[in-house]
């Protein structure tokens, strides 16, 4: 049977109220008293039922942060902004990740439902689908974490993926390619679409150049290095690459250096998007679109706590910043 608050004070020979004054750390305890509650807690191994202690006190600590996959660094990266803003307020951050798929989104979000966050962070699976209206017709605060909406509904942390894409191809280009493909994930998430988009733009600004799309069906090492394995057996082959994000850039370096003895940059310049961690440490340093993702993920926190607070403007409800290209050794 799980102790209780009563168990501990009849324990330490106190009333409820001193426990009480205790654990919210308040001062109006004798040293003596509260030597004697916190050896009760220890002995009697006592938690505080905090989900009922937010719930009188009108408001959760916690904060939902649901992204599409909390594998690549990127997601970790702004779980980590997240956290670190949230801490300074004395929030916590529950982190799910929904791997792209809208049930498993869904679940996820009537779970931390059932917790009372105090309001959720989201990268949607589903780009311009029901959520948002589903959460804000629920009175859930909101804040769309790398993503965009026409809605009034949700506050938005975004990057301006067009420019991203534009400036990854436009280096290419400047570096005389001029048969660029494009390597990119599912082209109905929002993100690659953008950044295919500004490529797309990047290319029409150039006369003789050329643009190919490569689709895959996921955006991770094992997806770009299959794409890689699949350009370097063609007898004619790009001269440059624009990978949609990092991952399927590692995996085409591998195989088109590691496997297949095509160089970077010299036979194929290559450009990733988000600049993880380990995009300067890979065997050929790799150019990358640097997102700043930390950024993105306390931002989201800034604006959700703001929400919560009645202090946000209505014309702050929507951030957006600009990508920047880190030239490395991958595209010449």
């Amino acid at each position: 049977m799980a102790v209780k608050i009563k168990d501990v004070a009849a324990h330490a020979g106190v009333s409820v109220g001193t426990v009480s004054n205790v654990l919210n750390g308040r001062e109006t305890v004798s040293p003596a008293a509260a030597e004697r509650v916190r050896a009760a807690i220890d002995a009697l191994g006592y938690v505080r039922n905090d989900a009922a202690r937010q719930l009188r006190a009108g408001r959760s600590r916690s904060i939902a942060l649901i992204v599409l996959d909390v594998g690549n660094p990127f997601f970790a990266a702004v779980a980590r902004g997240a956290e670190a803003r949230a801490a300074e307020d004395g929030y916590v951050v529950l982190l799910g990740s929904s791997d792209g798929d809208a049930d498993h989104e869904r679940l996820y979000l009537d779970q931390f439902r059932e917790q009372r966050v105090a309001g959720v962070l989201l990268t949607p699976a589903v780009p311009e689908g029901d959520v948002v209206q589903h959460l804000a017709s629920a009175g859930v605060p909101l804040v769309l974490v790398d993503e965009q909406t026409d809605s009034d509904a949700a506050c938005t942390v975004s990057v301006d993926d067009v420019e991203g894409g534009h400036l990854a191809v436009a280096h290419l280009l400047a570096q005389g390619r001029r048969r660029i493909a494009v390597v990119a994930g599912p082209l109905t998430t929002r993100q690659v679409a953008d950044r295919l988009e500004g490529a797309r733009r990047a290319v029409a600004e150039v006369d003789g150049a050329s643009l190919e799309v490569i689709e895959t069906d996921a955006m991770t090492v094992l997806a770009g290095r299959a794409a890689g394995e699949a350009l370097r057996e063609r007898g004619d082959h790009p001269d440059a690459v624009f990978a949609a994000n990092d991952l399927l850039a590692v995996g085409l370096l591998q195989a088109l250096t590691m496997l297949g003895g095509i160089r970077v940059p010299d036979d194929i310049a290559l450009v990733g998007y988000d600049d993880i961690d380990f995009a300067a440490a890979t065997v050929v340093p790799l150019t990358s679109v640097r997102q700043p993702a930390e950024e993105l993920g306390a931002t989201a926190v800034d604006l959700l706590l703001r929400q919560l607070d009645g202090e946000l403007d209505p014309a702050e409800r929507q951030v957006r910043f600009r990508p920047e290209l880190v030239v490395r050794a991958s595209s010449g």
